[in-house]
C-alpha cells in the first residue's frame, strides 16, 4: 500500500520562495502579467484550481479569461469520462494557435487527465506546443516548475506515480464570494470496477482536523457562508489518522464554530454512509439538510460487478433510517446507464429505486470505458441505441419526480443564501438597482429572484412562486 507523503514547511517555504522569485519576474514587465485557469470536472479540481490560483497570484499573475491575453494558460483535467478526455485533447489542440500567435505563452496541463499514462504519452508525442504536463500530486511544486519554464528552454512532465500527499500552507484564491471548497482527504480506497480516480488521485489521506478546522474558521471570519467539505469518499474521513476520529466527530467540530453558516459535504459512499452520521447531520444545527449518496445501479448482479459493496436493499434502508431522522432531507444521487453486461430488464431495478427514493435531482451518466480499469475490459453486448433508450427513459423519469418535487415548493417562505447577480436581466425595467439573482436553498436548490446586487452573499426569505424541473422562482421578502 502507498505511503501518504506529508509535505514539510520547510518544502513548501521553498515553493513560496520560487513564488517570489516569479514575482520579481512579473514586476520587470511593463503590464502585470496574466494567468487564465479553466477547470473541468468535480469539486475537488476547483478546489485545486483555487491553490493554482493563490500560487500564481504569489508569482505576481493576475487573472483573465481571454486566452489572447494570458501568459500563462493552465487547463485542470478530468479524467471521470471519455467525454471530458476528449474536450480537454481539443480545446489543449486549439491552443496551438493561440502559442503560435503568442510563442512565451506558458501552456499547462494538470490534473486526473495527465497522470493517465497514455493521456500524459499523448500530449508528449502529440502536443508539441505544451509546456508542462503534472499530475495532482505534484501540485505542491507548481511554483518551481513555472519559475523553471520562465529562466530555462525546454518542457516539464511530472507524471511519476508517486505516493499521494498532505500539503498545507499553500495559498488560495477563491472564486465565490459566499461559497468555499474545503478540502478534508484526497484519494479513494474504494476501485470502483469503472472508475479510473484511485489510480490518478491515489490512496485515502486525511488532512489533520486542526488544520481543517483553522480553514472553517479563518472562511467564517472573512464572510463565507456556504462551507462544503470535500473528498472522494467523505465518510472514510479519519481512518488513516493516528488519532482515533471520523467524519461524524468532523461534522460536530465544524458545527461549533461560531458563525451563520451552512455545512455541506460531498461525496459520500453508501458502504460508509453510517447511522451515527444521519443522526450527527440531524443533531447539528449548521449541517444542511441534504445528502448526494451515489447510488450508481439499482440491480445487485451490477452493483457486484461495479465492486460497489453495497445492495439495493442495504441502500434503501439507508434512505429510510436518514428520512426517519430528516423528514425534509433532499437527496440528489449518481446513476450509470449501460455499465457492461447489464439487461434492459436489470436497468429497470433502476428505475425501480427511482420510484422508491423520489430523489430531489440526479446526475446521470451513459458509462464511459476508462483504460486501466477493470470494466473496461468486460463483455459489453448492449447495443448504443438500446442503452440510449433506457437513459432516455431514466432522465424523462427524474424529471418527472423533479418538476413534482419543486412544486412542492411553491407558497413556501425559505431561508436562502444569495449567492450570484447576472448583472444582465433588470426588473423593474426603470430601477437600475435591481439584478437578476441566483440563491441557493438550505437543500442547495436553484432560486432564480430578482433584488438589490447587495444581497449577494446574505442569508435573506425568498417566497417562492413558481417552479420547473431544474430550479424555483421567488421574491425577496
Amino acid at each position: 500500500m502507498e505511503q501518504t507523503t506529508q509535505i514539510s514547511p520547510a518544502d513548501i517555504a521553498r515553493q513560496l520562495e520560487f513564488c517570489q522569485k516569479a514575482a520579481a519576474l512579473s514586476a520587470r514587465r511593463p503590464q502585470q502579467p496574466l494567468a487564465l485557469v479553466d477547470t473541468y470536472g468535480c469539486q475537488q479540481n476547483e478546489a485545486d484550481s483555487e491553490r493554482l490560483r493563490g500560487f500564481l497570484a504569489a508569482m505576481g499573475f493576475g487573472f483573465t479569461q481571454n486566452e489572447e491575453e494570458a501568459q500563462i494558460i493552465v487547463l485542470n483535467t478530468c479524467a471521470i469520462r471519455e467525454h471530458a478526455e476528449q474536450r480537454v485533447f481539443g480545446n489543449v489542440g486549439a491552443l496551438v494557435h493561440v502559442k503560435r500567435r503568442h510563442p512565451d505563452t506558458l501552456i499547462c496541463l494538470c490534473g486526473c487527465m495527465v497522470q493517465q499514462p497514455h493521456a500524459a504519452e499523448k500530449l508528449r508525442t502529440s502536443f508539441r506546443h505544451v509546456d508542462l504536463v503534472f499530475g495532482p500530486q505534484a501540485l505542491w511544486r507548481f511554483p518551481e516548475m513555472v519559475y523553471t519554464l520562465l529562466t530555462q528552454q525546454g518542457r516539464i512532465f511530472s507524471v511519476e506515480d508517486e505516493a499521494g500527499s498532505i500539503t498545507e500552507g499553500i495559498p488560495v484564491v477563491r472564486q465565490d464570494r459566499g461559497e468555499a471548497w474545503v478540502s478534508i482527504m484526497y484519494g479513494c480506497n474504494n476501485f470502483c470496477s469503472y472508475c479510473i480516480v484511485p489510480y490518478v488521485r491515489g490512496r485515502e489521506r486525511s488532512r489533520r482536523q486542526p488544520d481543517i478546522l483553522a480553514e472553517v474558521r479563518q472562511l467564517v471570519q472573512a464572510g463565507y457562508r456556504d462551507i462544503t467539505l470535500l473528498g472522494q469518499n467523505v465518510n472514510s474521513y479519519g481512518k488513516d489518522l493516528p488519532e482515533p476520529t471520523d467524519f461524524s466527530a468532523l461534522l460536530e467540530a465544524v458545527n461549533a464554530i461560531p458563525g451563520d453558516f451552512l455545512i455541506r459535504f460531498m461525496t459520500s459512499h453508501p458502504k460508509d454512509a453510517t447511522l451515527r452520521l444521519f443522526q450527527t447531520m440531524a443533531r447539528c444545527e449548521k449541517v444542511a439538510p441534504v445528502l448526494h449518496l451515489p447510488f450508481q445501479a439499482g440491480n445487485d448482479r451490477i452493483l457486484k460487478a461495479m465492486n460497489r459493496r453495497h445492495t439495493r436493499a442495504q441502500y434503501l434502508e439507508k434512505i429510510q433510517a436518514l428520512r426517519d431522522l430528516i423528514p425534509d432531507i433532499v437527496l440528489t444521487s449518481d446513476v450509470i446507464v449501460g455499465f457492461p453486461g447489464e439487461t434492459t430488464r436489470e436497468f429497470e431495478d433502476t428505475l425501480a429505486v427511482l420510484e422508491a427514493v423520489r430523489f430531489d435531482a440526479l446526475f446521470t451518466f451513459l458509462y464511459s470505458p476508462r483504460e486501466g480499469t477493470p470494466a473496461a475490459r468486460m463483455d459489453d453486448p448492449m447495443p448504443r441505441e438500446e442503452k440510449l433508450q433506457n437513459f432516455n427513459r431514466l432522465t424523462a423519469l427524474q424529471d418527472r419526480i423533479s418538476e413534482e418535487k419543486h412544486a412542492a415548493y411553491v407558497g413556501k417562505t425559505l431561508r436562502c443564501l444569495v449567492d450570484g447577480a447576472s448583472g444582465d436581466l433588470r426588473w423593474p425595467l426603470d430601477d437600475p438597482h435591481y439584478h437578476e439573482l441566483t440563491a441557493r436553498t438550505p437543500g442547495n436548490r436553484l432560486v432564480r429572484t430578482t433584488g438589490p446586487e447587495t444581497a449577494v452573499g446574505q442569508f435573506r426569505d425568498i417566497h417562492i412562486t413558481g417552479a420547473n424541473k431544474w430550479s424555483l422562482f421567488g421574491t425577496l421578502v
